[in-house]
This record gives structure tokens, sequence and C-alpha cells, in this order.
């Protein structure tokens, strides 16, 4: 048999052929542009990480070249296809802090399997240069390169390494330009897009070694009337108080010595925090019954189908510009909506073992107001650690699956009934003796969106199997009309109780159901949505059955749920040292998604493109969207610091 020798620097121009192959299908699979200005990161790094692994390659045999070429084809393979499969599955990039979270992704073993299934010319696709040198390897000799081959690799790395520098510093100073992703931005979503997967694979290794400590930048305001009312005309302007508690900044400045938390300190001295408002204690005393819905989405609520979603949505607090963005899946919706903080891949290990210190967790208040508090999943309590940073949050009467719950609802089929949880769990506060919070996580939407996978689709199929839609379409309603029956129970029963008037319902989705691919979502919704902002807008439900309806102009976002019910029930906190802000004051609004793009009461911006799109009637200049840019950035550097840091215990702790 004919043998073909391959020189090592020959073999560098194969491998780079290799990992552009790689990155032009993992871009097509995953809708990124592929013809933009990240190509020149990709081919210029590329380059040099190749002749770079050739040149190591030169201190071993032709044996040992042959199995590490291999071995670098077969693992390229399967970076590229758990990238894939992450983003398809969760709507975000993998990152060694996931690895933290392989209990969750066990648990959907069987959705997996349908994701591969589904994406599987993909998956061929990554692993074909590694089946194709597994063919032919017999036949390949790799040969080492003489002396003057092995100085133009040399020459060639050093080059291409000033070059990729160089590139790097195209606008530099632009906000989440190339340059500061790689120093000073923590992204993994940006990085991808960017640099392309290796490339961000080896940043996110490297911080993850030797850490990161992201720059807190402090902008100026520009002279646009930044800080006006847009879309909130609800909100009067009287003289109200500052919702902040008595912090002396100064005191702690001048007594800290670390970088990072000093420069926390000065960012929280120069924020003014949001007033109280006339909304302020309009709940005041009334029992809370607190949703987190798996799933849930505007595109749930129909009125034939979903009723009481449809009325609820309808009526009390209508909040017309509201976002669920996903970023870190359920354990990720869950944490902003319960602490008022963005969340993001790399600093949910303290909030999920419970360690850190909570002045505001939302059982805690609600106790130290003298409420009966309780929890209730109608899945496993071990699920993402929820009995334990529940419980950090003062949820001690937290009940699932496997600590009580089992015995009044079925917990071996999926996804658990949300029906069956209302049932079981509504006679242990309905007759409480002084008013209630009752926090809900629920779970019968979860995908994947199939009659055959969901218990909850097959039980409602009859009444979505006439809908003019593709399967998945009608098995996502078929899963959110189970939601709507338990909220049909529960109102019913709180009515039967004479409780329902004395009660607030309040409602919020953890994500888009991302099981649905863009053009599923687009089947189903009104109008047609993009794939990074509008296709998470949806509804927070904010409802009590005697209050009028009050319509809610002003973006608002899953962070800004906890400071809002703050101000509504009346509770005194620090709203500097929390992220999200009371959509009910005049701070302007402001949505934050996991790629740094945003939405504000003047428009979109989409971080990748760099493109802002002002709404109707509406002119800014260059100096608020680099504005509006560092707010984002500091926001989200901030809310990973508070968690890292344990911020909240150095400045309120005893």
């Amino acid at each position: 048999m004919k043998r073909f020798k391959l020189r090592t620097f020959y073999l560098s121009i194969v491998m780079f052929i290799v990992l552009l192959y790689l990155e032009l299908i993992f871009r097509m699979f995953n809708n990124i542009d592929i013809f933009n200005i990240s190509l020149l990161y990709v081919i210029v790094f590329n380059i040099f990480m190749t002749i770079l692994i050739c040149i190591i390659g030169k201190l071993f045999n032709r044996k040992v070249n042959k199995i590490m070429f291999l071995s670098g084809l077969f693992l390229l393979g399967f970076l590229y296809s758990v990238q894939l499969c992450v983003f398809k599955m969760f709507g975000f990039y993998f990152d060694w802090t996931l690895i933290g979270a392989s209990g969750q992704i066990a648990s959907f073993a069987g959705d997996g399997l349908n994701l591969i299934i589904a994406n599987i010319i993909g998956l061929i696709l990554n692993f074909m240069p590694f089946i194709l040198f597994l063919i032919y390897n017999r036949i390949i000799v790799i040969e080492k390169d003489d002396v003057k081959a092995n100085i133009v690799k040399i020459v060639l790395c050093v080059l291409t390494g000033l070059s990729f520098y160089g590139v790097l510093n195209i606008k530099r100073d632009e906000v989440n330009s190339p340059y500061k992703l790689y120093t000073s931005v923590n992204n993994v979503d940006l990085n991808v897009r960017t640099f392309g997967v290796v490339n961000a694979f080896f940043i996110d290794t490297y911080r993850n070694v030797f850490g990161f400590e992201e720059i807190i930048d402090i902008p100026n305001k520009p002279k646009d009337d930044v800080n006006n009312n847009d879309g909130n005309d609800n909100v009067d302007v009287k003289n109200y108080e500052y919702n902040n508690l008595d912090i002396d900044f100064d005191k702690l400045i001048s007594s800290e010595s670390n970088k990072t938390i000093k420069a926390m300190h000065e960012y929280f001295k120069s924020e003014s925090g949001t007033k109280e408002n006339m909304y302020t204690g309009y709940f005041k005393g009334k029992n809370l019954i607190l949703f987190m819905a798996e799933s849930f989405n505007e595109i749930a609520v129909r009125e034939d189908l979903t009723p009481t979603l449809y009325k609820l949505v309808n009526s009390g607090f209508v909040f017309e510009n509201f976002y669920t963005p996903t970023i870190s899946s359920t354990i990720g919706g869950e944490f902003q909506e319960l602490t008022g903080l963005v969340a993001a891949s790399g600093f949910l290990s303290p909030w999920k073992t419970g360690t850190n210190y909570y002045p505001f967790g939302i059982g805690t208040i609600f106790k130290n107001m003298d409420y009966n508090t309780f929890a209730y999943h109608d899945h496993s309590v071990y699920f993402q650690n929820r009995y334990i940073y529940l419980k950090s949050l003062g949820f001690d009467n937290f009940k699932g699956c496997f600590n009580g719950l089992e015995k009044s609802i079925n917990c071996h089929t999926w996804p658990e009934s949300d029906v069956e949880m209302i049932n079981a769990t509504i006679d242990d506060y309905i007759n409480s003796d002084k008013p209630f919070f009752t926090y809900y996580v629920t779970v019968s939407g979860h995908g994947g969106y199939t009659f055959s996978s969901s218990a909850t689709a097959k039980k409602h199929y009859n009444e979505v199997k006439n809908l003019d839609y593709s399967e998945k379409p009608k098995a996502y309603f078929a899963a959110q009309i189970e939601l709507d029956r338990a909220l049909e129970i529960l109102i019913k029963k709180l009515n039967d109780a004479g409780v329902l008037d004395d009660t607030v319902i309040a409602l919020v989705g953890d994500h888009y159901p991302y099981y649905l691919s863009l053009d599923e979502v687009n089947e189903i919704s009104s109008y047609k949505k993009d794939g990074v902002i509008e296709v998470n807008k949806s509804n927070f439900i904010l409802w009590n059955n005697k209050m009028e309806t009050i319509k809610i102009d002003k973006v608002g976002s899953q962070i800004d749920v906890l400071p809002t019910l703050y101000n509504l029930f009346g509770v005194k906190y620090d709203s500097r040292l929390i992220i999200g802000k009371d959509i009910l004051s005049t701070e302007p609004g402001l949505a934050i998604f996991g790629n740094r793009s945003w939405v504000s009461d003047k428009g979109k911006y989409f971080s990748q493109s760099k493109k802002f799109v002002p709404n109707e009637s509406v002119d800014v200049s260059n100096d608020y969207i680099t504005y509006m840019n560092s707010v984002v950035n500091n926001r989200m550097s901030m809310s990973k610091n508070i968690m890292v840091n344990n911020y909240y215990k150095k400045v309120l702790g005893d």
C-alpha cells in the first residue's frame, strides 16, 4: 500500500484547514454571521496556533505526533459538538463552571438524546476530519521538517502572533471591543462569536486556572436626557425619599485594602438609588404568591387555550416591555428573580451552595415582616441544590419531590404536574393565622416538547391537536395549559376561602422555551422575533383581584422583580445594592442579556453587531450608547463581584 509522507509544516496547513472548516460549520449551525471581522480573528489565531503546535511536535517522534494529531482531531470534534449541543439545549455556550451543573445535564439525558438526533448532521460533520484521518492514518507518515522549514515556522509563528495582537487592537477603546474581551471583559458568548470556539475555550480555561478580574468603570453621564422617565408615565415626581439604608461608604473606602472591593464601594457610593413613589406600600400587608414558571413566555398566552394566563396578563399591573433574558438556564432565571442580580456563568456556585450572606433574601424579608413563608417545587429538591439556596434566602419550609411532596403528587412522571402541586400544597397556607408568602417553582412547562416525551403535553393533547402548528409548538401549548389550569384552581380556592382579595399573584418565567427553534417560536408568535432580544420578550404577572388595570410601558426584566415587589410591599431595602431597579420608579428601564446586548426605553442594542436600533421617533447620540454599554458592563460586573466577594456580608453583615 502506497504511503503518503506528510511533513509537519504541511500538517500545520491541514490543521488550519480543519479548524477553519469546523468554525464555519459551527457558525452555520448556530446562525452566527460567517463573513464578518470576527472571521479575521479566527483565521489569524488559528494560523498562530497550528504553527505553534507543529513547532511543539518537533519534540516528539513520528508515532507520538500521529497520536497527538489524531487525538487533537477527536478533541476538536468533541469541543465543537459540546458547544453546539449546549447552546441548542440551554441557549448559552459551555464554560468550565458548568462542570458543577453536571447533575442538571445528566437529568436531561432523554432530552439530550433527542437533541443529538435533531443535530446529527452537524455532529457528524464535526467529527468528519477525525473519521477521515482514522480511515487513512495507516497510509500517512508524518515526517519531521528540515532546519529551513523549522526556521520558517518560527518566523511565521512570531509574525502571526504579532498580527493577532495587531488586529486585536482595532478600535480597542470601543465598549466590548475584541481587545477588551481579551483583557478586561469576561463573556463566553461574545468570545465564542468574536474569536471562535477554540480561542474562546483557551480564554475560559486560562481565566479559570489563573483567575480574572473585570475592570469597574464609573462612566460620566452624557448630555442626553439619560435619566428621564421614558415609558413610566404613571409615576409622579413628588419629592419622595430614596429607598436606601444608612451606609457610610466613605468609611468603607478608607478602611479597605482590597482593590476590587474598594472599587465596588466607590461604585455603589456613586449610585443614587431609586426613590419611593406613589406605589410604595401599595400591597402592604397582603399575601403574596410568587411563581417562577418553567419556560413561560408571552407566546403561551392565548384567550382560547390559556384563559387564566390571558386574564392575569391583561389585568393588574400590565408590563408591556418585560423580558426574561436567558442566562444560565433555569438556575440563572431563578437567581435573577430572587436576588435582583444579573446571572452569568462563572459565579453561581456561592448561590447554589448557600454560602453567601443575603440580607435581602426574599424569604427572610417577609419572615421579618411577620409573614408565614412557604416554598414548593414539583421536581426534585436536590436539583441544582434548591434545598440549600432557598434555605439561605429564608425558606425554612421548602417542600418538593423527595422531601415530602412525593407523598401527595406523582414525582415519577416527566415533567411533574403543576396542578397536582397546587392541590397538594394550598391547604398549608390558605388558612394562615397571619399574612403568608408562598413561592412556587413550576416544572410542567419544561421541554422537550413532544407528546411522547412530555407527560403534561400528552395530558392536554386533545386541546391542541387541531391547532394549525407543527408538533413541538402544539406540545409547548399543551404543557403551558397545565400551568394555566393550576392557576385557575389556585384562584378558585383562594376565592372560596375568602382570601383572594387580600392576595397578590406574581409570576415570571425563568427563560423563553429554548427547546423550540426560533422558527418554531415565530410559528406561534404574533410577530417575528429575533433570536437575541425579542425571543426573550415575555410577561410579568402582578395581579390583585381588587385593583384596577395599570399599564407600564417601561422596560423591565427578571432582575427588576425583587425591588419592584419590595417597593409595593413597603420593604425597606437599599436600592443601590440591588442591581435590578423598581420598575415603578423613575429610574430608566433597562434589560440586560447574557451577551451584553440590551434594551432601554430608547431602543435596542445588539452587542455582536454593535448596532443600536432606536425606538420610533427617538434620536440618541453615540455618547448615550457608549454610556449605556458602560452601565451594562458595570451591572454585570457588580453582580458577579457581589457574589464572589460575599459583598453583602462586608457591607451589611454583623
